[in-house]
């Protein structure tokens, strides 16, 4: 119960920074005008600062060694070492559509595909606290979370904003949001997978993974859009929109405890909390792209109620239908 409590604290507040990077990616991707080189920024700042502590720390090292010994012996499979391409996929998507969206708008976006996703993956057992049914709780949970996603995109996140990469100003509203929904499936993937490896390894070798991974994808990408469309005219020089990286280490080095403490449904509705209510506290005070609406802010509240649903014991909403 106490390990249930710390986990969905620590979600809450992941989902806080992961609220945070996407502001900032987002922003450095409509300076660059440019999304996956703002991408490639991010998972490259991480992995340098990832490879200095590899080097000063031989406990560290101990873990990949860990994860490699985990391969040998086949309790791990190389595939569930591709959850970076999600990662990748997440951090590209946040650089793209974040300036024209808002950050509320992204984020309900994205909720609405993990939510489901992470339903799918704790019945399968994908990630490392093992299978786990589909109770009424958990069902309803992810059923109010998805509603609230709905009405808070109800309001409509506008067209893409003159800032926003010149292959996607044309795009309408739910064009946009189609990448964060995507980016939110493969969200839970990426948790359960990491999780996995933070089992055989440790939390630290699950990031490592997972960050160089999302680079060499991410590299493949930019490689392909320099060629049509050439690298950015100027870097801007506010240190701070270079500090994604920096926050994705440490939430998914988090989320690596996080998964394997209360699984990945819960993990994902504790982290919708608070991504959407620090989105709504960053679109209110420092907005960007489509405006804070009160639907947006009922739609947030509404996924608060969800979490607290889901986190219900199942005996105890029987009681209740019984009653």
């Amino acid at each position: 119960m106490v390990l249930r409590r710390w986990g969905l604290g620590l979600g809450l507040l992941i989902g806080a920074g992961v609220a945070v990077q996407g502001r900032i990616n987002g922003e450095l991707g409509a300076r660059l005008q440019d999304g996956i080189a703002a991408a490639v920024v991010s998972f490259g700042s991480g992995f340098v600062l990832l490879l200095i502590a590899v080097a000063l720390s031989s406990r560290l090292r101990t873990g990949l060694r860990g994860v490699r010994a985990a391969l040998a012996a086949g309790e791990l499979r190389p595939w569930q070492l591709l959850g970076g391409f999600c990662g990748a996929l997440f951090v590209a998507s946040q650089s793209l559509t974040v300036a024209a969206v808002g950050v509320t708008a992204f984020t309900v976006g994205a909720v609405s595909g993990q939510l489901l996703s992470s339903l799918l993956v704790d019945r399968l057992g994908i990630g490392p606290h093992g299978r786990t049914p589909v109770t009424v709780a958990r069902l309803g949970g992810a059923a109010l979370a998805v509603g609230a996603v709905l009405l808070a995109s109800s309001a409509g996140p506008g067209s893409a904003a003159p800032d926003t990469a010149a292959w996607l100003s044309g795009a309408a509203g739910p064009v946009l949001l189609f990448l964060p929904v995507a980016a939110g499936v493969g969200l839970a993937w990426q948790q359960a997978w990491n999780g996995q490896i933070g089992a055989s390894g440790s939390p630290f070798a699950a990031t490592v993974i997972n960050f160089g991974v999302g680079l060499l994808g991410l590299l493949v990408v930019e490689a392909l859009v320099l060629a049509r469309v050439g690298p950015p005219a100027e870097f801007p020089r506010e240190p701070w929109l270079y500090l994604g990286g920096a926050i994705g280490v440490l939430f998914i080095a988090a989320g690596v405890l996080v998964v394997r403490w209360i699984g990945v449904l819960l993990m994902g509705l504790s982290t919708v909390a608070g991504q959407l209510t620090m989105s709504v506290l960053l679109d209110w005070v420092l907005p960007a792209g489509a405006q804070l609406s009160p639907v947006k802010v009922l739609g947030c509240a509404l996924t608060l109620v969800a979490v607290v649903v889901a986190t219900r014991p199942a005996g105890h909403l029987e009681a209740h239908a019984d009653s």
